[in-house]
């Protein structure tokens, strides 16, 4: 019985990882995606109980698919490895802040039919982030949030009862606001640009692209398309950028990676932990869909999961601090497009009639 059980655990563990390597759209392919973790975990809890419990077929079969199993495992654990704390950080880290030139931000999907708007606006109070960040925000969420409008004097706001609404709160001055609907008419995404105390520029990217499922897109076409297009608007700008959002995708998946590969920006969580946002609710089912992702100009001062607020989604945190000396400095992470990145970004582009 443990054996079967063992065998058919291995099975499927087996079956979605070969998914995985599919570059197709279709919702289940894509979604495959997701579980690296819980996939790895599962792999080694059958691989240890089919050592122990090896009762089923011939001892040959056995060790063909404890070898297949390992092999499995072993690309498992490559995928998710940068987001382990062995790994080394993709942004170093830095430990005293200049007020002038630092920035933090609280992004939060707040799940619009969620009305514990208390718990986020304290955690504001609590963290008093530079930028907050709001998605599936409606016009009572809007309504709520209007309370931190004497701190926060600069928004830009766009409120939807479609889960897609999205809002920007800053206390440093906004300018060249501008929201745009890119791929999908409706769903927005916001473009900024944020004054440091230094009088710096930073562009900020606020998206929340539709996930690959049954019930919404049935690719991940869009979603994809929609990364891809801001990597490449962003990718020559000498100015600071940070792309923020819940992008319904892993870290670890292949459009993040060619996203970070065509843009040249750099993920935080790389070398520091999954930071795992969604589902606040189902511990064993959790992924890292809430995302910071900035230019070479910024080193880490802090970044964190916070509490639930009552969403799908748990908030996060960070506080980044700009580098003058990095921003003269060309990025040292190794980032660089293919190629064949560069095709496979067209094809994306094309199949929702964008040319570049």
């Amino acid at each position: 019985m443990i054996s079967t059980i063992c065998i058919s655990g291995l099975i499927i563990s087996m079956v979605i990882t070969t998914l995985q390597l599919l570059r197709r759209d279709h919702w289940i392919i894509r979604m495959s995606d997701f579980p690296h973790a819980q996939l790895t975990v599962m792999t080694v809890v059958c691989l240890v109980g089919l050592l122990f419990f090896s009762d089923l077929g011939s001892p040959w079969y056995i060790m063909a698919l404890e070898i297949s199993a390992g092999l499995n495992l072993a690309y498992q654990f490559y995928i998710i490895f940068p987001y382990t704390r062995l790994s080394p950080k993709q942004v170093k880290t830095i430990e005293n802040q200049n007020h002038t030139t630092a920035i933090s931000i609280l992004e939060s999907n707040v799940y619009m039919d969620n009305d514990q708007y208390d718990k986020l606006i304290a955690l504001v109070y609590q963290y008093q982030p530079d930028i907050l960040i709001t998605l599936e925000t409606d016009q009572k969420w809007q309504n709520k949030l209007s309370i931190l409008e004497s701190e926060y004097p600069y928004s830009v706001k766009c409120p939807s009862d479609n889960t897609y609404g999205m809002h920007l709160y800053s206390k440093r001055k906004l300018v060249n606001q501008q929201v745009h609907y890119l791929i999908e008419q409706d769903v927005p995404s916001i473009e900024a640009e944020l004054l440091m105390e230094n009088q710096q520029k930073v562009r900020l990217h606020i998206l929340h692209p539709k996930p690959p499922s049954p019930t919404q897109n049935k690719t991940s076409t869009p979603r994809d398309a929609e990364l891809i297009l801001i990597a490449k608007q962003i990718v020559n700008l000498k100015l600071p950028v940070i792309v923020a959002g819940d992008l319904n995708d892993v870290a670890w998946s292949h459009t993040n990676r060619l996203f970070q590969r065509i843009s040249g920006l750099l993920d935080p969580r790389i070398g520091r932990g999954f930071f795992n946002t969604f589902h606040a609710k189902y511990p064993f089912m959790r992924w890292p869909l809430d995302h910071i992702f900035h230019s070479n100009h910024f080193l880490v001062s802090s970044i964190q999961r916070l509490p639930n607020i009552g969403s799908d989604h748990f908030p996060m945190f960070i506080q980044l601090q700009y580098s003058p000396s990095r921003a003269a400095k060309k990025n040292d992470s190794n980032l660089s497009a293919s190629l064949e990145d560069h095709q496979e970004a067209k094809k994306k582009l094309n199949k929702v009639n964008i040319r570049t």
